[in-house]
């Protein structure tokens, strides 16, 4: 049989077809607009992603039997609102994940509900990418949107139920709203209450690999697949990647290179640390996970070389790089504000060391190790725990870039185990619909037989005592630069 995983990221949607056996067949990406209205707005239309996964399937099948299509499920940007009326027609454009308008409600919700109580609610505090906040900024700033709210809904969760018809969420996505108390895997009544909505405004919960529907059936006979095809709850985008990449389970830990960059740490128990520091959310097998996230990763390297330098010649110009740990230049990743660990959506990128003998290769460095240090900030939390990780497994776009993987096994001092297939959340949705027709027993059944490691990058130990030295004057910037942050605001 075959299996559909859908991958709804921040700039395209992108649709991978796998067999049963883990092969995978083919892969299409469609790609869609992103707005910025105001300096750090961002947002889409969901009907872009709609259409856009419509036409993409269409391309995916062109050159099988579609009647062997068994099952489709979900990777998601995480965290994006979008909200329906009784029609269930979208009200306003969505706002993302990298959306940073909500911070007077994030300081509402820490400082005057408090962060104390938000733990013991949902496990995290507010962050400005969070839906709650969002969901509080349309409250107060377009009451006339907020009252003809019907549903609320996630970005994947949308598409879901454009296919079967349900108001659905899957337990992993969820865990990033803010309105889910994690520990238990339910939606919170005392969240619902903060923020002026009732638990039937929101979507029911399933696991990430619980079947919620078929196809509608008007639709599979446009799509020409069967009526009976089943549609998986699905996942967030980085629950989805950890499943790609077979970090399930027990204390594994995967790293993805893309929009965002994120560490991932799984675990079978419930966790939190002192300072929420680090999200505490469900995973999609079943457990939980702690995860560090960063706003802008790769999305950093793309912007140094296409909006700076205008080309796309990523290989030609990594050649040009050299002296790995000897760099004077430093990069602060914040490009859209920073969430892990500083939560402060008014932090900026920055460039320091420069002088007049800099050159474009070691700008171009910087902006590597400055991702990688930013990763690094996030891992140090995990430790602070007691959490022992001596390897870490590798997805997203960035992960292409074998001088990053270096970069990041030395920065991090981890052992980096590449994948066969990095595909991340597309390959973990596909994942999530077999096991939910029944092609596996459970998600860590399915990691076990399909995600082969086929190589490791491994920690130098002179490079890491000079990445050493370089990361405790990397760690002095920000605090250092916060301020300027704050006045930079205020202009």
């Amino acid at each position: 049989m075959l299996y559909i995983g859908i991958d709804l990221g921040t700039s395209a949607v992108k649709l991978l077809l796998m067999g049963g056996n883990g092969k995978i067949h083919n892969i299409v990406t469609k790609e869609y607009p992103l707005s910025f209205p105001h300096p750090g707005w961002s947002e889409q239309h969901p009907e872009d992603w709609y259409e856009q996964t419509l036409a993409g399937i269409e391309e995916l099948l062109s050159a099988v039997d579609r009647s062997q299509v068994a099952g489709i499920s979900f990777g998601g940007q995480m965290h994006g609102l979008v909200i329906l009326d009784e029609q269930d027609q979208v009200i306003r454009p969505a706002i993302l994940w990298n959306d940073g308008r909500s911070q007077e409600e994030c300081d509402y919700l820490n400082q005057v509900i408090g962060k104390e109580s938000l733990s013991e609610y949902t496990a995290n505090i507010a962050f400005a990418g969070f839906t709650a906040p969002k969901l509080l900024w349309v409250k107060n700033k377009e009451p006339e949107h907020f009252a003809r709210i019907k549903k609320i809904m996630l970005p994947k969760d949308y598409l879901a139920y454009r296919l079967t018809g349900i108001h659905c969420s899957d337990v992993s996505d969820a865990s990033g709203m803010l309105l889910m108390d994690v520990k238990n895997r339910r939606w919170s009544k005392e969240m619902c209450d903060i923020c002026g909505i009732t638990e039937a405004m929101l979507p029911r919960l399933y696991e990430s690999d619980e079947t919620v529907g078929t196809v509608i059936p008007a639709l599979a006979a446009k799509l020409d697949i069967p009526a009976s095809v089943r549609v998986a709850a699905g996942a967030g985008d980085n629950a989805a990647a950890a499943v790609g990449t077979g970090t399930v389970g027990e204390g594994r830990c995967n790293i993805s290179l893309g929009t965002s960059g994120t560490v991932f740490i799984s675990s079978r128990q419930f966790g939190v640390d002192e300072n929420n520091a680090l999200h505490a959310f469900a995973h999609a097998d079943g457990n939980y996970h702690l995860m560090g996230c960063m706003l802008s990763a790769a999305s950093c390297n793309k912007w140094w070389m296409e909006d700076i330098l205008g080309t796309k010649e990523y290989e030609r110009e990594e050649k040009a790089i050299t002296g790995l740990g000897e760099n004077h230049v430093y990069f602060l990743p914040y490009l859209m504000g920073e969430r892990s660990p500083h939560n402060n959506p008014d932090a900026r990128g920055v460039f320091i060391g420069m002088s007049l003998d800099t050159k474009r290769p070691e700008m171009h460095l910087a902006v590597l190790e400055g991702v990688a240090f930013a990763l690094r900030d996030s891992l140090e939390v995990a430790r602070s725990l007691g959490i022992v990780i001596e390897s870490t497994r590798i997805c997203g776009g960035g992960a292409k870039s074998a001088l990053w993987k270096k970069i990041i096994a030395n920065i991090l001092n981890l052992k980096v185990e590449v994948i066969a297939n990095e595909e991340g959340p597309a390959l973990g949705g596909a994942m999530l619909a077999a096991v939910a027709c029944g092609e596996y027993d459970d998600v860590s059944e399915a990691a076990e037989k399909i995600v082969k490691v086929v190589d490791t990058i491994e920690p130098e130990s002179e490079l890491t005592a000079k990445y050493e030295e370089r990361y405790r004057k990397f760690k002095e910037i920000y605090p250092l630069c916060r301020l300027l942050f704050d006045k930079l605001k205020e202009k």
